[in-house]
């Protein structure tokens, strides 16, 4: 049972189950309501849904345990109690373990692309593994590089949903697409989700980097608090909160296709659960000192993409 535990936790088991719900809610919630306004039927079948989680589910599990097995040092000094790999896991078979989870992601992804006729898809699929392996060897030790990686490949997995979708019009509807915006539609809304992914992500990433100086500065890792000190960092991370902020703002008042009166779900929802949760992450940033208090800035970011996630019920209602 011990043994089950830690491979949960190698593969970041809660992880994986926010990623899969994620690509299940936009499909059903975002996409799906979509293509019913435009009267067009659902175009992932269930089993392709299912296929396309698996491939993502997959790919992001063997990114995770290689990122443990180039870790190791690292994690002795920063989180020696959640240490797994050497201790639990032996490197060969956390090696054997990676590069079978993203094998078996990348048949999964290289299906649904052929079945979408999707050569973007197929590439999105064969390069993240290969990105998230050179992450994990060399790029996150790299200067901001790591960072930017991290929060581009959470970024993708929004536009999966949409990019399946449209692939699979373009097949059965060719004749039609010239005369329907759904492909612009489909597009606008993950692209929206997608940057508030990056952005969400790109700051906890950071805080991350706060948390784990001790273990970083022994290894030589270039990450920001190190090339510029926390003052400095915390001010990068303020920026970036702000950016979010300001954007979430921006779409409220210029962009959303709901009512601005504070009585609607959509107003309220905005302000209680991405704005609110916001700014305790700006008042949690500066107040932090001790690697406990960035991991809980770290946690309330992973509270804030969730209820972003969870936004896409009230665009499916229309509220």
């Amino acid at each position: 049972m011990q043994g089950v535990r830690d491979i949960w936790q190698l593969v970041r088991g809660g992880n994986l189950v926010f990623i899969a719900i994620l690509l299940w809610v936009m499909e059903k919630w975002v996409v799906v309501p979509m293509l019913w306004q435009w009267r067009f039927e659902e175009q992932l079948s269930w089993w392709l849904l299912l296929l396309l989680i698996l491939a993502t589910v997959l790919i992001a599990a063997g990114g995770y345990v290689v990122n443990d097995y180039f870790d190791v040092k690292i994690d002795r000094i920063n989180r020696p109690d959640r240490l797994i790999v050497t201790q639990s896991v032996s490197k060969d078979t956390a090696m054997w373990l990676s590069t079978g989870l993203s094998s078996a992601g990348v048949v999964c992804g290289l299906a649904v692309a052929w079945v979408c006729r999707s050569w973007s898809l197929a590439t999105i699929f064969v390069l993240v593994p290969g990105l998230l392996w050179f992450y994990s060897s060399s790029y996150k030790r790299l200067f901001l590089i790591g960072n930017l990686i991290v929060a581009l490949t959470t970024a993708l997995t929004p536009l999966l949903v949409a990019l399946a979708n449209v692939s699979l019009m373009q097949v059965r509807y060719a004749n039609l697409m010239q005369f329907t915006n759904v492909p612009h539609d489909l597009y606008a809304w993950m692209c929206g989700f997608a940057l508030f992914a990056f952005l969400c992500t790109l700051i906890r990433e950071i805080i991350k980097d706060l948390q784990d100086q001790m273990g970083d500065r022994e290894l030589e890792c270039h990450t920001l608090p190190i090339r510029f000190g926390e003052v400095w960092t915390k001010v990068v991370v303020t920026v970036l909160l702000l950016l979010t902020i300001g954007m979430i703002g921006y779409a409220w008042y210029a962009w959303l296709p709901f009512p601005r009166e504070w009585a609607t779900l959509s107003t309220r929802y905005i302000v209680f659960g991405l704005l609110t949760p916001l700014v305790c992450e700006l008042v949690l940033l500066w107040t932090a000192k001790i690697p406990s208090d960035y991991r809980t800035a770290q946690l309330l970011m992973k509270f804030v993409m969730f209820m972003g996630m969870l936004y896409s019920f009230v665009v499916a209602r229309g509220l």
